[in-house]
């Protein structure tokens, strides 16, 4: 077991379940599609770092999916809102006997693996490492210690989750990564080539 566990919540890729925001303006195939691309991006940049790296799915664990099971270990996320399960997730890790844990969710196209690797290496002289994304909220939270306070009482999906969180990690010792752009809306895709014909869809 490594001690370092990268944890990647996932929503299960069905019609009409996923990037209900998109779809407004883009339909559910095309959100669904988007989904799946950025699900295989988000594979891709996770797959080769040292760390454990395991999967939580929305609904039910799959086996024959992108994930390989060689790879990822596969659990179900559990709770009630974003913050329950977030902080279950922790816990178990922590229970398990991880010294730094993350976690990335699965809706950044800009994601790199070294974000991922700083965000381990600076758990060595910070408690907590946030990655704060251009819509108010956060794609990456690692920590090295349980920090309950910071999954309660969030309005998550809007824009003050950001704030809400660092303002209770104000006695704590936090490093923030750099901004990246989170996809939820049809604009959030523009600045992308690969996204390029489902703009095109938006503007007939």
């Amino acid at each position: 077991m490594n001690e370092n566990l990268l944890m990647i919540f996932t929503r299960n890729p069905e019609l009409g379940k996923v990037k209900t925001r998109l779809a407004k303006s883009l339909g559910d195939e095309n959100a669904l599609t988007i989904y799946k691309m950025l699900l295989d991006k988000t594979k891709e940049v996770t797959q080769n770092l040292s760390c454990d790296k395991a999967v939580f799915y929305s609904v039910k664990v799959r086996d024959n999916d992108i994930w390989d099971n060689t790879i990822y270990h596969k659990h179900s996320q559990e709770g009630e809102d974003l913050g329950e399960r977030m902080h279950n997730a922790f816990k178990k890790a922590f229970e398990k006997g991880y010294k730094k844990v993350a976690i990335i969710g699965s809706d950044l196209f800009d994601l790199k693996a070294s974000c991922i690797d700083v965000a381990f290496q600076q758990l060595d002289t910070n408690d907590v490492v946030i990655g704060p994304a251009n819509d108010g909220g956060y794609y990456l939270l690692a920590c090295k210690n349980e920090v309950p306070e910071i999954f309660k009482d969030k309005n998550w999906g809007s824009n003050t989750v950001l704030n809400d969180t660092l303002s209770d990690l104000k006695n704590h010792k936090v490093f923030q990564l750099e901004v990246l752009n989170d996809i939820d809306y049809a604009e959030d895709l523009e600045p992308y080539e690969i996204f390029k014909p489902f703009i095109k869809l938006k503007n007939l």
